[in-house]
């Protein structure tokens, strides 16, 4: 039995350079006795802005979502930062809805201390389980997220709707006594390099 499958799309007006959107956090929930249909309300869960980062490993709370949401410590780990080597962190259990109702019902979480206005980091451990797009097309951003994985999205195999512009290689320097560019049969110094 395939799985159906869940997707959500974020849109920015101009380029951005923080992919972020809002998630509901909970308590872990087993999706088949939870409520029908699921929802953040019905679960009891919370509202939280994210940042979603393919370098990171696994997702990350702050301490906020953890007093907000009532959860309780599972264990302990070690993580590695950018900044910090082996950091001992608190592990939790918890349910996380993204945004359009996209559920993992369970999630090992770990407690980080988050830069900026987000309260949680999505990283690889989501992100990997499904298919994770980035376009940057008529000065918007747009991230598409689905899961699970239904295909191989691939540029380079995939044929363009649109003819991309060809990006030609730099001139070669032209020293000052060679022949112009220009076809004049001139030095260079002498004719378009004054």
């Amino acid at each position: 039995m395939r799985r159906r499958t869940q997707s959500f799309t974020t849109t920015s007006t101009g380029i951005t350079r923080i992919l972020q959107n809002e998630v509901h956090i909970s308590k872990a929930f087993d999706p088949s006795s939870a409520p029908k249909p699921i929802s953040p309300q019905k679960v009891g869960a919370k509202k939280f802005m994210a940042i979603w980062d393919t370098g990171a490993t696994g997702t990350v709370i702050s301490q906020k979502v953890i007093d907000d949401c009532g959860l309780k410590p599972i264990g302990m780990t070690r993580v590695n930062t950018a900044s910090d080597k082996g950091i001992l962190t608190t592990v939790y259990f918890a349910s996380i809805i993204l945004p359009n109702k996209v559920i993992i019902p369970q999630l090992r979480v770990t407690r980080g201390t988050i830069v900026g206005d987000a309260e949680v980091l999505v990283g690889m451990d989501i992100i990997s389980h499904g298919d994770f797009a980035v376009t940057n097309y008529g000065d918007k951003t747009v991230f598409s997220f689905r899961m699970p994985s239904i295909e191989c999205i691939d540029f380079v195999k995939q044929k363009p709707s649109v003819t991309a512009p060809q990006i030609s290689k730099p001139s070669p320097k032209v020293g000052r006594n060679d022949p112009c560019p220009c076809g004049s049969g001139k030095k260079y110094k002498k004719c378009c390099g004054r």
